[in-house]
């Protein structure tokens, strides 16, 4: 095989692959994966010493080895200095591959190992804190298996039940259960309670436990839950020795004022502040502490504002509380809103004692209420406005022309193919490339306008105060800016648009009028060949109406017997029999004469009628190729599949149906997908692939070469015929690039054994240069165009009895 297919492969690969000659060390050859990780083009590594890769000691003295040690090959990790100056650390893999004429060549492989250690070194990292973070607890932790196996404890554990070092270096758990037990003052009721914990995985306990030595700890005990089923316990335990000197009920409503999800502060009766609980430590921030003894007002910047604790003492006289909605500054310098309910405490005599002040975070609910706000007037992938807004931008700017005789324009732009994108590699690839769109589109344009998605791949454009050329400049600004690539993990891609135009007021007196009409004069620039820009015509409108009658004529078509199935023949050059035929539909009206398949197949994809046209057709090709075979001259009948009706729950169950009905052996009937349809839905595609290939169907890829395919498919996939576009044959012999194309097809299919026809053979020297490819079929013009069933039954008939000249000169057109 020469360079170039065996380039075109390498560059497929997502390793850097370099090939190096056995006898000099330098590099033959680096593929696009190569050069990614090397940092420089390969043609500057090609000739090269193949040590210019290796960065440490031991990999020169790796290629200082004889040839003959370096033929054994060697997988390691090392590392590539880029000329940057970058050392990337990769999996190296080396391989000696041997030429027909006895020279060797290595094959050198690296794979970037960089995110891979990266991770290495956060996990290790967060281990560390892990532990370091649990050794700082200023509670005692112990974490235990449901079988009450010791996994984690930390010193404070230790501390907090004189658990000797020596036990805790023999890690015996049992031993560790009984010394903590025998700590216990009472060791029965200690000991019953894990047992009534251990009876109920998912029961949560706090209980305060008495130790011999009069140490008083209170006891947490929570499950540890993985993936919402519990796993084991944790432990906590909390010197509360002091606590403890306080009476029962202090204790509980301590317990409870800790406990408690509000945020809690208590103030004295000159309102200055005396305690805090944890959760209003947390929503002040890190500088709570500060504010114990100055003013609890002061906890909202309102310190010094005399009038804000006017309103809190009119409260308290009135109701006993106040209540209202504030903003507590955080230390970072932002603000939180609050909602705070100010209870004022009054002895038996009526004087204020104390006071305690409950606070609410009421941050989510303000994002939350702002987000539904955003919702309303923004598209939620891409944050742009919607139609909402733009009807009210439009509005504005209809008003505002009226009265200063200026006008607007409207820009409808759709992406072009960018269905290929969702079904190549998925909507959320596809969501994240419509994001980057919209950064771009928005980018091109000003202030004044405004950009609007309106769902799919669809976007509208208000282009503020624009006549005909300041809309045609947006536009032409607009494809030149998307002309520039787009790069998504990693991934290379372009994007092109079509964009229709409409003009106020003289395109419509409405946005939707507006809108309508762009949409209209996009249309017409996708019929066009799209990535380009139109204005709206009025005659655009009857073409549109064109285009509705001719699908009503195509969907009366069938039960009116317009519709016809022609066969081409499908030759084998060495011996020019036709060993199959190629089913293809016609159509013959009497308003439009004969219609293109080019003009109503799109359609009938786009209106889903091809589901009904393919079902149609399979049964007449089906039928035909069954009375063939009665006659004496079974062939192969290839019959086009659309992607949408191969989607089709129940194609697998009708191909069988079809086959056993008209008795038509399986092998006698094949099918021609697209490139596009492998890579839809792969999973299930590949098993309704296998079902049909279990059933003996024949399978072949229509229009090889032409796809946005991953060469992987053909490998794991049941595909025994490989049909080479006529795009790519109509070059042939002069055109290098057809040329080496159609024989690296050729070459593949040969290596994977895989049967390839050629399709649009129409010169005798096309013939000849696919059979000196070793190219086993064609089909084209130069045997015949596709014909009625009558005149094919004729073709087939003398080629059966050898009595055909089925390769005469091509047709003069």
């Amino acid at each position: 095989m020469s360079q170039l297919p065996l380039l075109s492969l390498l560059d497929g690969l997502l390793e850097a692959v370099w090939l190096v000659d056995g006898h000099s060390l330098r590099i033959l050859l680096a593929n696009k994966a190569a050069e990614r990780l090397a940092g420089m083009p390969a043609n500057d590594m090609v000739g090269k010493p193949v040590t210019c890769l290796a960065a440490t000691p031991q990999d020169h003295a790796f290629w200082a080895e004889p040839v003959a040690t370096l033929a054994d090959g060697i997988r390691s990790h090392t590392s590539v200095l880029r000329p940057d100056g970058l050392l990337v650390p990769v999996d190296r893999r080396v391989s000696c591959v041997e030429q027909g004429n006895g020279r060797a060549v290595f094959m050198l492989t690296m794979l970037d190992r960089s995110a891979h250690e990266a991770t290495e070194r956060e996990l290790e990292t967060l281990l560390s804190e892990l532990r370091a973070t649990l050794d700082s607890a200023a509670d005692g932790m112990l974490v235990c298996g449901l079988d009450g196996r010791v996994r984690a404890f930390n010193q404070r554990l230790a501390q907090i039940w004189s658990i000797p070092r020596d036990l805790l270096v023999q890690r015996n758990d049992a031993a560790v259960h009984d010394h903590m037990a025998s700590r216990v003052v009472d060791r029965q009721d200690y000991q019953q309670r894990l047992i009534a914990l251990e009876r109920e995985p998912l029961l949560e306990s706090a209980d305060i436990l008495q130790l011999h030595g009069g140490l008083t700890v209170e006891r947490r005990v929570v499950p540890q839950l993985h993936q919402g089923r519990p796993v084991g316990r944790v432990y906590s335990f909390r010197d509360i020795t002091r606590q403890a000197e306080v009476q029962a009920s202090l204790r509980l409503a301590a317990r409870v004022f800790d406990s408690s999800l509000d945020a809690i502060f208590i103030a004295d009766s000159r309102h200055h502040l005396m305690r805090m609980n944890p959760g209003c430590e947390r929503l002040v921030g890190a500088g709570a502490a500060a504010f114990v003894g100055c003013m609890a007002a002061s906890l909202f910047g309102n310190g010094s504002d005399a009038s804000f604790m006017a309103q809190v003492l009119a409260g308290w006289d009135r109701d006993g509380f106040w209540e209202g909605e504030l903003w507590l500054p955080r230390d970072n310098g932002a603000y939180c809103a609050v909602h705070l309910s100010w209870v004022a405490l009054h002895d038996d005599e009526g004087r204020l004692v104390q006071s305690i002040g409950f606070m609410r975070d009421l941050t989510l609910q303000h994002a939350a209420q702002k987000r539904i706000e955003e919702l309303a007037y923004s598209d939620v992938l891409t944050g742009l406005p919607n139609r909402l807004l733009l009807s009210q931008r439009v509005d504005t700017a209809i008003q505002g022309a009226r009265a200063s005789d200026t006008g607007f324009s409207i820009l409808f732009l759709d992406l072009d193919r960018f269905k290929i994108i969702n079904d190549s590699l998925g909507h959320p690839f596809g969501d994240r490339v419509l994001q980057l769109v919209a950064e771009r589109l928005q980018a091109c344009l000003r202030q004044t306008d405004m950009l609007c998605r309106l769902g799919g791949d669809e976007f509208v454009i208000y282009v503020h105060g624009a006549d005909a050329v300041v809309a045609e400049s947006v536009a032409r600004r607009i494809l030149d800016d998307m002309l520039s690539p787009y790069l998504l993990d990693g991934m290379g891609f372009s994007i092109q648009c079509s964009i229709g135009m409409a003009l106020y007021p003289q395109d419509g007196a409405t946005l939707d009028d507006l809108i309508k009409q762009a949409d209209t004069a996009m249309y017409r620039v996708k019929e066009r060949g799209r990535g380009s820009y139109g204005f709206y015509q009025p005659q655009m409108n009857a073409n549109l109406l064109s285009r509705m009658k001719l699908e009503h004529a195509m969907r009366q078509a069938l039960g009116e017997q317009r519709l016809a199935v022609h066969y081409q023949p499908q030759v084998n050059l060495l011996t020019g029999r036709i060993v199959g035929a190629e089913a293809l539909i016609r159509w013959t009206d009497p308003e439009f004469g004969v219609v293109s398949p080019a003009q109503f197949v799109p359609l009938a994809e786009e209106s889903g009628y091809i589901v009904t046209l393919g079902a149609w057709v399979m049964e007449q090709a089906v039928r035909e190729a069954a009375q063939w075979r009665h006659e004496g001259m079974p062939i192969v009948v290839s019959v086009n599949v659309s992607a949408l009706e191969f989607r089709q729950t129940d194609f697998v169950e009708r191909v069988t149906r079809l086959l056993a009905v008209h008795q038509l052996p399986p092998t006698l009937l094949e099918l021609e997908l697209t490139e596009t349809i492998l890579l839809q839905d792969a999973q299930e595609m590949e098993q309704r692939l296998g079902a049909l290939a279990e059933l003996g169907v024949g399978l072949a890829i229509d229009d090889f070469g032409t796809g946005y395919s991953s060469l992987a498919y053909l490998k794991k996939l049941p595909i025994h015929k490989l049909k080479i576009d006529q795009s790519f044959v109509r070059g042939l012999p002069e055109d290098d690039g057809d040329r080496a194309i159609v024989s690296a097809i050729i070459s593949m299919g040969r290596a994977l054994h895989i049967e390839v026809v050629a399709e649009g053979v129409e010169t005798t020297t096309q013939r000849a240069v696919l059979q000196q490819m070793q190219c086993e079929h064609f089909q084209g013009f130069l045997c015949s165009p596709g014909l009625p069933v009558a005149e094919f039954r004729q073709l087939l008939g003398k080629s059966t009895h050898g009595l055909a000249q089925l390769a005469p000169e091509a047709p003069t057109v």
